[in-house]
């Protein structure tokens, strides 16, 4: 069985996936889709991401992959280079949540990438590319409306092309 590495954000049209060390969207339906797709399972992130989380995510574990040596927060598992990560993360499924250096740092390892697509360039400060379509193909979009004050968005799935 092939161990699953799935790669979860939210991202803008113009690349965008954090403005002031947090998410620019709370849109209720991506939350929910976050919570689904990585409940049980560890999750491997980078230290401003953990810092943007309203508190430890229930039935989560919280894996931080951060250079600081001195760097602890309760509830964090943290880990100082990709295979200390990986050995915390043990031979299960996990999930990785960001940020962008995080993601390009564990990108050969990623089996999935589930992002939502936020269609508008938003304002921000921390950008990423799309997956590249050589290594990746879209195998799922759910198309989703506007509403609540947040624009348009589309729930994509893209699988390593093997």
């Amino acid at each position: 069985m092939t161990r699953e590495v799935n790669f979860v954000v939210a991202r803008a049209t113009n690349g965008c996936i954090a403005a002031n060390d947090d998410v620019p969207w709370k849109i209720r339906a991506d939350l929910q889709r976050f919570k689904r797709l990585t409940m049980g399972m560890p999750m491997v992130m980078g230290r401003k991401t953990f810092d943007s989380l309203p508190g430890l995510l229930p039935g989560r574990r919280h894996i931080v992959l951060t250079r600081s040596t001195t760097w602890q927060a309760e509830g964090a598992e943290v880990a100082n280079t990709i295979e200390q990560a990986l050995v915390l993360v043990g031979d299960g499924d996990y999930s990785v949540i960001g940020g962008a250096e995080i993601f390009a740092l564990l990108e050969p390892y990623a089996t999935r990438w589930d992002i939502t697509e936020v269609h508008e360039d938003t304002v921000g400060d921390v950008f990423m590319p799309a997956p590249d379509p050589a290594q990746w193909v879209e195998t799922g979009r759910d198309p989703q409306p506007a509403a609540d004050g947040w624009p348009a968005y589309d729930f994509v799935t893209y699988e390593r092309v093997r």
